[in-house]
């Protein structure tokens, strides 16, 4: 039998799972204007992936470097639920990330 398989679906759950998770706090920690450094650190971590001989870590690292690409593209969204009450919205100011004159002017990039 084959368990390979059963492991990587297990383990894409949980990842996906993660990155609900890590959405939600970044975007009350930080907020959405830091949405290109998770979209960066996906693509990166895809690229990574293509150089893994083995194909199970591999497809891990696939999925975990999608997630962060679209966790990436949910942070606007979730600033939106946060904003109609859905989320808690943190009271404390936000620090901006490094560029964010720049980031302001690209729009923010949605699935």
């Amino acid at each position: 039998m084959m368990w390979q398989g059963l492991a990587i679906g297990l383990f894409s759950l949980g990842i996906i799972g993660f990155g609900f998770f890590w959405v939600i706090r970044m975007e009350y920690h930080l907020g959405y204007l830091w949405w290109p450094y998770p979209l960066l650190l996906g693509v990166g971590i895809i690229i990574g992936s293509l150089f893994v001989a083995d194909a199970g870590w591999s497809a891990l690292l696939g999925v975990t470097g999608a997630s962060f690409i679209w966790g990436a593209t949910e942070l606007k969204e979730q600033a939106v639920r946060a904003d109609l009450g859905w989320f808690p919205r943190n009271p404390n100011p936000k620090p901006l990330p490094p560029f964010a004159s720049l980031i302001r002017k690209i729009k923010a990039p949605h699935l």
